[in-house]
């Protein structure tokens, strides 16, 4: 079975900070990005829901079964081996799987006729789940252990989602999906959300192993630029003609130039308390944080 780089597949920006990571734990990450590519692959496929829905449930049973080491009963197949894979990579990183139940839950959210978001505390825990969770793991893949350091991984995984979500509001509009409504306003005053988490990652990230650090330094400066580019459509008519808005190889060039000074700037400051606490306690009324930290 040829085994695909999910990583390199599907996530160009994370690919490209990937190559500043030691080649183990680079295979970890794109570990964790399989996984993560399957269950959305699944729940954004072009067929009704109820097959999506079925397919979903497959995923989860071979998830089941596979922590209960009940693998004589699982069909040996690609997802298969993302999954068991997934599972040993959070046992040895010490990920609790209360984060990988949150992260299936939230991308399981989608599964419905229709998506609509009717608050901020809607978006914020919707974000936790599907990339909030991701942070965090990752953050396990790279040894942090420090409680603000989590909490600011928790936030880059926000932020990055955030990201996503000002981006693809047409895209969603297409799925029945409204995370927020589809106007540059909004998607205006998603973005600065979004760059408020950004901003509370950035200490943190001087917890993080100095081999690892200029790679999520390149992430997280790479990812924040897409927002950027949007906030330069202007209108929602500009937006609706850009198509998918990415950061081109000289963008990311560029970007990882900069984050030559951004790693600088790190060495030279102190971490910051904690500044997203409200926005963590807004989360907490549903999932408490703390519990998974």
């Amino acid at each position: 079975m040829t085994k695909k780089n999910y990583l390199a597949l599907f996530a160009k920006s994370f690919n490209w900070a990937g190559f500043f990571l030691p080649k183990k734990i680079y295979h970890d990450c794109s570990k964790l990005y399989a996984f993560c590519r399957v269950l959305d692959n699944i729940v954004d496929e072009k067929i009704n829901l109820g097959s999506r829905v079925e397919r979903f449930n497959e995923i989860k049973n071979i998830f089941k079964k596979t922590y209960k080491s009940d693998e004589n009963e699982i069909e040996v197949n690609e997802h298969s081996k993302i999954v068991k894979d997934m599972i040993i990579l959070a046992s040895n990183n010490n990920i609790k799987p209360i984060i990988l139940d949150d992260l299936i839950e939230g991308v399981e959210s989608d599964l419905k006729p229709k998506v609509y978001f009717r608050s901020v505390q809607d978006l914020l825990v919707y974000s936790y789940k599907v990339a909030g969770t991701v942070g965090l793991m990752m953050a396990k893949i790279l040894n942090v252990n420090d409680t603000r350091s989590l909490k600011g991984a928790i936030d880059l995984g926000i932020a990055m989602q955030l990201t996503n979500i000002a981006r693809d509001v047409i895209e969603d509009q297409k799925m029945n999906r409204q995370y927020i409504k589809p106007d540059f306003e909004n998607i205006e005053a998603t973005l600065k959300l979004a760059d408020m988490f950004y901003e509370s990652s950035f200490t943190s990230i001087k917890k993080i192993p100095f081999k690892y650090r200029f790679a999520i330094i390149v992430a997280r400066r790479v990812y924040r630029q897409i927002g950027r580019k949007i906030l330069q459509k202007k209108t929602i008519e500009n937006y609706e003609k850009s198509g998918k808005i990415y950061v081109n190889n000289f963008g990311k060039i560029y970007q990882t130039i900069l984050s030559l000074f951004d790693l600088i700037l790190l060495f030279l400051k102190d971490i910051e308390s904690h500044e997203r606490t409200k926005e963590h306690e807004i989360i907490n009324q549903k999932v408490d944080l703390d519990e998974r930290i």
